[in-house]
């Protein structure tokens, strides 16, 4: 179950972070669901602290991945 966390919160990340038109938004609103999505993956292995950090950065780097990739610095 574990190794489907960071995946499952990358892709939620990814969902989400199209919320928002600055590269700050986006990070910020990735971020945020990925510390819940993170929380509740790790609420089910009894580290649900872990989860929510693991989450909030994973979703923090996937929005500031896909403002890049809208901005088209990244191909």
């Amino acid at each position: 179950m574990i190794k489907f966390a960071v995946p499952l919160a990358l892709a939620c990340a990814v969902t989400v972070s199209g919320c928002g038109t600055t590269t700050t938004s986006r990070a910020g609103s990735a971020a945020l669901l990925g510390a819940a999505g993170g929380a509740a993956i790790g609420s089910l292995s009894a580290s649900a602290g872990a989860g929510a950090l693991i989450g909030a950065g994973v979703g923090a780097l996937g929005g500031f991945l896909y403002d890049q990739h809208q901005k088209g610095n990244i191909d």
